[in-house]
């Protein structure tokens, strides 16, 4: 869940960081300070020393915490001017603090914040004194750029974590620990679905032939579900022309996100970051009536974006992926009810892949926005209802809202409990203006229509990212790669395994046989290992009775049982959707 900035344990937490940086300056000589912010799950601060810092270093760092903590030193606060704070970086020799003094703007107050003998350049908030500090835990420790720029020096990176209560702060670490076996990196290699090559480039996923399977699956679903909500399918080009860029502003705004440009009979080519401009320029092949309105179309289109190399991670942050975009294209009198089907599709669609505690927020009109008020207005008013009609618990972000239009983002919690930001529904009073989009409407004038982005995972390699780690794996029947294994006890059962094989493939069910010459418990355990659903166990008796044994994933021994019997309950299990747990 994200952190309030008002609340107590953002507080903490940040009291937190300069206790560990305190705890550090008196542990290590020359240390060089640059900034220790709170974060959703604890905290971190960016250190340049020449000791390296490792996990061995993490006992002596929480018992000077803890002595720190002990002496209940109040946090001081002292406004001063620009000169002044620059004299005392100056003195401190932190040369870090020197850039990040240049970067407040003129005229905001700049702070100094004292506990003890430590003092640093800080906004704040703090808690009262280092007393009022709870339960904490050293974590990791990483490198960081400074300001994330790959060409600046490496810092240190200590992050930690620090909680309300003894209590909580077990539960953490456990949930910690769960996600640690549930890392769908470590899952990905063990169970044979991607990887990452470094010879073909960081960030670009490969999928093997069962993380494929899986993706396959999800897509033909996401089409189903597409069609039967009214929606037409779209496909566009990978790459576009510098024009198309500038008018759509991605060059002037995010161009340092884009690859290179490539040359093509003299005129500037870029791969796509975004579908939406190609969206844009169907809508605009011919005129449009407002009888044609509402035009919903999606695309399960592949875009590329520069990230740097630190934040990359496994397929949670790539650079190359495909977005399941959609855009909707209606008139004023039709976005409630677009709205309303928007969020009911996205609702339905995580309860069909297992999530069911989804919280929304909704982000309203910012200061500077481009659009009419009176569009805002009604735009902002259909989030709300949706949200309320479909009874989702939702906050409301202030002031949050893109420059061109409100939005709601959709968070899904996990099997152990961690929030993941996946749906967006957001409004968009900046491209119909910048492509100049128009209808038809009844009046026989021209108007602009509304426009809507919607993604519903986000894209697909997070989405199955997470996907893996919600179920640590074990996939549920109707997602499996592999749904039934076949076993038979001994070379004489294999041609009845395969006769049982076909007949479970002419039911459309994913079957795989153990031909190995390995004992049936070494074949079981390879296939729970695997984290197959269901096993078909079949020997002498078996063959004679025209049954199989089953065996279920996480139920075990089911008994013999009539084939008929188990091809219904398996249609019934993928039907459902439902788990077997």
């Amino acid at each position: 869940m994200k952190l309030d900035k008002d609340s107590e344990l953002y507080r903490m937490r940040h009291s937190a960081a300069h206790v560990m940086a305190a705890a550090v300056c008196r542990l290590f000589d020359d240390v060089q300070l640059d900034i220790g912010p709170p974060t959703d799950d604890g905290f971190y601060y960016d250190f340049d020393l020449p000791h390296r810092l490792s996990p061995d270093d993490f006992d002596a760092i929480e018992k000077e915490m803890s002595k720190i903590i002990e002496e209940d030193q109040p946090f001081e606060c002292t406004a001063v001017s620009r000169e002044d704070a620059e004299k005392m970086i100056r003195d401190m020799g932190q040369e870090y603090k020197l850039e990040r003094l240049a970067e407040i703007p003129e005229g905001d107050e700049i702070t100094f914040y004292r506990n003890g003998e430590f003092v640093d350049l800080c906004r704040g908030p703090h808690v009262e004194s280092t007393g009022k500090i709870k339960a904490f835990k050293m974590l990791s420790v990483a490198g960081s750029y400074f300001h994330g720029i790959e060409t600046n020096p490496m810092l240190q990176r200590l992050y930690a974590t620090a909680q309300i209560s003894d209590k909580q702060l077990r539960v953490f670490l456990k949930q910690m620990e769960e996600a640690k076996n549930r890392d769908h990196r470590r899952l990905g290699k063990e169970l044979d679905l991607f990887s990452i090559q470094e010879d073909v480039g960081p960030g670009l996923i490969h999928w093997h032939p069962k993380g494929a399977r899986i993706r396959s699956i999800i897509e033909e679903y996401w089409r189903q579900k597409h069609f039967r909500s009214g929606y037409d399918l779209l496909y566009s080009p990978h790459v576009g022309k510098a024009q198309l860029w500038e008018t759509s502003g991605h060059l002037g705004y995010y161009r340092e996100s884009m690859y290179a440009p490539m040359d093509i009979d003299g005129n500037e080519f870029f791969v796509k970051p975004m579908n939406c401009p190609f969206h844009i320029e169907i809508y605009k092949t011919h005129k449009r009536s407002y009888r044609e309105l509402p035009l919903r179309w999606a695309e399960l289109g592949t875009v590329y974006r520069y990230e740097k190399a630190g934040v990359l991670h496994g397929l949670l942050r790539v650079r190359g992926f495909t977005q399941d975009d959609a855009h909707i294209f209606c008139t004023p009198d039709q976005i409630g009810a677009e709205i309303q089907r928007v969020i009911k599709f996205a609702h339905d669609i995580w309860n069909d892949f297992g999530f069911q505690d989804i919280t929304a927020y909704l982000a309203t009109r910012p200061e500077k926005a481009v659009g009419e008020e009176a569009r805002w207005e009604q735009a902002i008013e259909s989030l709300e209802q949706a949200l309320q009609k479909q009874s989702i618990p939702y906050e409301v972000d202030m002031g949050g809202g893109a420059f061109y239009g409100p939005k709601i983002d959709m968070k899904v919690r996990d099997a152990i409990g961690r929030e993941w930001q996946m749906s967006t529904i957001q409004f968009d009073f900046n491209l119909p203006d910048r492509f100049d989009m128009v209808y038809i409407g009844e009046d026989g004038k021209e108007h602009r229509p509304y426009m809507v982005h919607r993604a519903l995972f986000g894209s697909i390699e997070r989405f199955f990212g997470i996907l893996v780690e919600h179920y640590a794996g074990a996939f549920p029947l109707w997602l499996a790669p592999e749904q039934v294994r076949i076993l038979p006890l001994t070379e004489k059962q294999m041609e009845y395994a395969k006769r049982v094989q076909d007949q479970l493939i002419e039911e459309d069910f994913r079957v795989g046989i153990d031909e190995r010459s390995e004992k049936i418990g070494a074949k079981i355990r390879n296939a729970q290992m695997e984290k197959i659903p269901y096993m078909l166990i079949l020997g002498p008796k078996e063959e004679e009775a025209g049954q199989v044994a089953l065996r279920a994933r996480t139920q075990g021994d089911q008994g013999s049982q009539d084939l008929p019997q188990i091809i219904q309950m398996l249609r019934q299990e993928v039907a459902s959707k439902g788990l077997q747990e």
